[in-house]
């Protein structure tokens, strides 16, 4: 499909929607207002989380509990 019959079919598919949050998705991305929030952080933010994603990946986690454990004994 070319460019021009690609924007005929997307306005008769906007004109014969009834569904508002398909027509406010379009308005969203058509007007920009989606925001990335990954582009929102800083580059020592990024790091950290890359870093966080690499040590999941590489089994390097604790189980919530044994973390909720160590800290309540940190407290007393």
């Amino acid at each position: 499909m070319d460019i021009q019959a690609l924007k005929i079919q997307l306005v008769k598919d906007i004109l014969h929607s009834e569904s508002k949050e398909l027509l406010d998705q379009v308005y969203s991305i058509l007007h920009n207002d989606i925001q990335d929030p990954w582009l929102e952080l800083d580059e020592n933010q990024q790091y950290e989380i890359k870093l966080a994603k690499e040590q999941a990946d590489n089994g390097q986690v604790e189980d919530w509990s044994s973390v909720y454990y160590k800290m309540s004994k940190k407290k007393k």
